[in-house]
């Protein structure tokens, strides 16, 4: 499919990088590129469709970072997959995974579970923290025997499916929800690209859309804070005893709020890891209390 795209590029010193990552994050959902100059500074680089919004993420680049070295170009008519192939790089996560690109699917790393994403414009394709973030608390649940093949699970939010393929390589089988049938779309696509298809039941819907008393051995959610604290009973209902749950999309400064919502309902204090400005947050062994008295 060929279509007007806006080029931005752009680049900051060390002192703005997580301001930066941060504010693309919110941004721009489908990733863009990172490359280190010998300074120190990082250059960015993305495509955007050509209208109004995207010429607003460029303005607001400028407004922020004046100092920037902001640049766009209009890309006419060109092909986003192609587009991509300049600067969509493998990340290695949790020493495990390895998200890529189907161009560069033969070239997959010894030892890795490849996850083949093919990107779309709307979609994240796992350069986002986050995602890393969680695959990594997937790898390393699966290498403590927390998780094992024959497990359910659901990914709630599943986007462009990474972390349902990711549990599903891993041999679980379970499903994907989304609110966005074109993100179900999206990540039932990449599913058949994966072989897990049959593995993973993709559904437009949210955590209402589970039947009462379905309880999964691990539910990952990598959504955004205030629907995860809004979500966190129902959530938590849908948690099978002795179960994992990873939650990410949480902004280092917002996690204690997202820690209170889950210990109030009878969790102990999660293990949180950070990546910068981001954090997620993992539970194991799920036994769930009494919710905790409101002071």
């Amino acid at each position: 499919m060929t279509q007007d795209l806006l080029k931005i590029e752009f680049s900051l010193p060390a002192a703005d990088y997580d301001d930066a990552v941060v504010f693309l994050s919110s941004a721009i959902q489908h990733g863009w590129e990172e490359s280190q100059a010998v300074d120190g500074a990082t250059h960015f680089s993305t495509y955007l469709e050509n209208h109004e919004a995207a010429r607003e993420v460029a303005r607001q680049i400028g407004e922020r970072w004046p100092h920037s070295g902001l640049r766009t170009e209009e890309a006419m008519s060109q092909d986003w997959g192609q587009s991509w192939r300049e600067f969509f790089t493998p990340i290695e996560c949790g020493e495990r995974f390895e998200i890529l690109p189907p161009w560069l699917s033969d070239d997959k790393k010894e030892g890795f579970t490849p996850i083949i994403i093919e990107p779309k414009m709307a979609f994240g394709t796992g350069h986002h923290p986050t995602t890393a973030l969680c695959l990594t608390c997937i790898a390393d649940l699966h290498r403590e025997g927390a998780i094992a093949p024959g497990m359910e699970f659901l990914d709630l939010g599943t986007g462009s499916g990474i972390l349902g393929i990711g549990l599903a390589k891993l041999g679980l089988t379970g499903q994907g929800l989304d609110i966005d049938p074109q993100a179900i779309s999206c990540a039932a696509e990449n599913a058949v690209i994966n072989n897990v298809a049959e593995a993973l039941a993709m559904s437009v819907g949210g955590i209402h859309a589970v039947p009462a008393g379905k309880t999964f051995q691990v539910i990952v959610a990598n959504i955004l804070s205030k629907p995860l604290i809004f979500m966190a009973r129902d959530i938590l209902s849908h948690v099978a005893p002795g179960g994992c749950l990873v939650l990410s999309g949480i902004l280092v400064e917002q996690a204690p709020d997202v820690i209170r919502a889950y210990v109030r309902l009878g969790l102990p204090e999660p293990v949180q890891r950070n990546d910068g400005e981001w954090c997620g947050l993992l539970w194991t062994n799920i036994q769930q209390g009494e919710p905790a008295a409101e002071a």
